[in-house]
């Protein structure tokens, strides 16, 4: 009895690995996306957009392979037209306006009508496509769109976007989000990196986790987040009481150690940090302490990732 094959992947790598004379960029990745959101995770210097720049063709893999559409895209000019790209720099032709730099990307696409395409994909990222300001005017989060409607412009079936969040206030990101998961639901593969991680919690999506060039970890957020929660976790507690605290702590089972920095602050640590959450606030009641302040100290992504690299 014969069973069904499922899509094929849109974009598939396979051992990828890009090296710029000593420098690994990245490591030997491979993983497979298909259609919707795609969130690309990672610190810094990750190898998030050089990952991106081999799926657009931009860059030609070290080793290994970085298929589009069953495609090499450096190779094959026939999937470039498939692919829009907003790169995370802020290199545009600032003397032009929105309308037109839209529109000359619409031209290089080769469509028929590039003003109407451009005005659609500038109206469909909330600018004004009759705004005749340059680019150089442009605020960060305008300009943040405005590469994303030259992304989408020529509707590409794979659409890859380096930290499209940067500089929007949050009523901004969330119409982004919303309009990332639009252009999913419509069979496009929408691959967007990010370095914070509360931006990929709102994805609600699938997540490639990198780190130091490797890809660490895959999986929908929830698997992700339940990683990150399990590690090792370093809190710095300031309270009326801190020796009183730790010792209740302690006594809770939620924190593994202890140190006390001054007569207010308290360094603990546990294995725990769902259980440490919900037991600090009781314990601080029932003891009647006062709870002036809980700080992460080791709750930045880089921390975060050194974790899921040495698993």
């Amino acid at each position: 009895m014969s069973t069904q094959a499922g899509p094929p992947p849109m974009v598939q790598a396979v051992g990828a690995s890009k090296w710029f004379g000593d420098l690994v960029a990245v490591s030997d990745a491979s993983f497979s996306i298909g259609a919707g959101v795609t969130a690309l995770l990672g610190p810094n210097g990750a190898g998030k957009s050089t990952m991106l720049r081999m799926m657009c063709g931009l860059a030609r893999p070290s080793n290994g392979s970085v298929t589009v559409l069953g495609k090499d895209p450096r190779s094959d000019v026939s999937v470039l037209g498939r692919i829009g790209m907003a790169p995370q720099q802020e290199s545009l032709l600032d003397h032009l306006s929105g309308q037109e730099f839209v529109e000359l990307a619409a031209q290089l696409h080769h469509l028929q009508r590039p003003v109407e395409a451009a005005r659609q994909a500038i109206h469909t990222v909330e600018l004004d496509p009759d705004d005749t300001r340059r680019l150089s005017t442009y605020s960060k989060g305008m300009r943040q769109r405005i590469k994303l409607a030259q992304a989408i412009v020529h509707d590409p079936l794979v659409i890859a976007l380096d930290e499209p969040l940067t500089g929007l206030d949050p009523r901004q990101r969330r119409e982004m989000i919303e309009l990332f998961h639009r252009l999913g639901s419509e069979g496009k593969c929408v691959i967007v990196s990010s370095h914070v991680l509360d931006e990929v919690e709102r994805f609600g999506s699938r997540v490639l986790v990198m780190a130091q060039g490797r890809l660490a970890a895959e999986g929908d957020f929830r698997e992700i987040r339940n990683l990150m929660d399990d590690r090792p976790l370093r809190i710095s507690i300031r309270t009326d009481q801190p020796r009183e605290l730790a010792i209740a702590l302690l006594d809770r089972g939620v924190i593994s150690g202890c140190r006390l920095e001054n007569t207010d602050l308290v360094v603990v640590d546990t294995t725990d940090p769902a259980a440490f959450r919900r037991a600090v606030a009781p314990v601080a009641r029932d003891r009647d302490l006062s709870l002036l302040e809980l700080r992460p100290l080791d709750d930045d992504l880089e921390s975060v990732f050194r974790y899921l690299v040495a698993q």
